[in-house]
């Protein structure tokens, strides 16, 4: 667990280091994170189904315990040190990617706003999805951007900054490389369906609990708007999680997502336009803060 003196201002420095953008790729840790990911994938050799399985949660341990144990290295500095919450601060933000994540649905909005859907259906290829985006329609564009903004508003800010407070910067760097992994090995392709097996489960586990703060803050900062289409559609997804903050996200802007062919929340909503992301941001400005202040909030000791 994060230091409690050093909690408040580790986290508020993290966030504030987060204006400024991201650290040079060389020293990013997710990029190293990624980098071991794909070497190992490279380096899979096994055939059947139970082997693979046994391949992959090999790897995705190796790397586990590479990221959690560098945490506990840069954790270690005595708490009392008078500069111990500005090295935690430091080194957490490369963990969170708030910046990241709002410039990424700003630049789709611009582009469509200015009506040039196939810069629009490229930056969303490139920032925020990893499905196929060539054939989307302009709403369908604007739908996806609003889905992975609460999706990823769990993902790379709330998640890192509720583990650090729960295991301190050991927890918040397994929790980020579980999440990459996720992203790299988590599909249920040929290739990947057995050796990504742990990695998708693994990352379901560990954001059981931020989606869900994601999703109450969001219904807290909606005024509640988006309580009904919450409780109704958030198991819609295939995931256990995404479709917290994505259903509170579409009941709070009063808008229907609707991923082709594979889930709808908010039925009744309207077709989302490239005026509903400013929107959206605003509203993920308002969850990030309020999720925030839970996270900080001192909590009482029971004798």
């Amino acid at each position: 667990m994060a230091h409690g003196r050093d909690l408040v201002p580790s986290v508020l420095l993290a966030l504030a280091l987060d204006l400024l953008g991201e650290p040079p790729v060389p020293l990013h840790p997710v990029v190293w994170m990624g980098n071991y990911l794909k070497a190992a994938r490279g380096r899979w050799r096994a055939e059947t189904p139970p082997d693979q399985l046994r391949e992959g949660a090999a790897w995705w341990a190796l790397g586990a315990a590479a990221s959690a144990g560098a945490g506990t290295l840069a954790q270690r500095l005595p708490s009392g040190w008078p500069g111990h919450w500005i090295v935690q601060g430091i080194l957490l933000k490369p963990l969170l990617a708030r910046r990241a994540l709002f410039s990424a649905v700003g630049e789709v909005h611009t582009a469509l706003a200015r009506d040039d859907l196939p810069e629009a259906r490229r930056l969303l290829s490139w920032h925020l999805v990893s499905r196929d985006t060539s054939e989307l329609t302009a709403s369908e564009v604007a739908g996806a951007a609003i889905e992975s903004l609460a999706e990823n508003l769990s993902d790379s800010v709330v998640a890192p900054l509720l583990c650090f407070r729960a295991g301190g910067l050991p927890l918040a760097a397994l929790y980020r490389y579980a999440n990459t992994a996720d992203a790299m090995w988590g599909y249920r392709t040929p290739e990947l369906e057995y050796p990504g097996k742990v990695a998708a489960h693994a990352d379901d586990v560990l954001n059981l609990a931020p989606a869900r703060l994601t999703a109450l803050c969001t219904l807290l900062a909606s005024g509640g708007r988006g309580v009904g289409v919450w409780a109704r559609d958030r198991r819609n997804t295939s995931s256990p999680n995404a479709g917290h903050p994505m259903s509170a996200f579409a009941g709070a802007l009063g808008v229907r997502l609707d991923k082709r062919g594979v889930y709808v929340l908010n039925a009744g909503g309207r077709v989302p336009q490239a005026a509903d992301l400013p929107r959206a941001l605003h509203l993920a400005r308002l969850t990030a803060a309020l999720a925030t202040l839970f996270i900080v909030l001192p909590r009482k000791k029971h004798v």
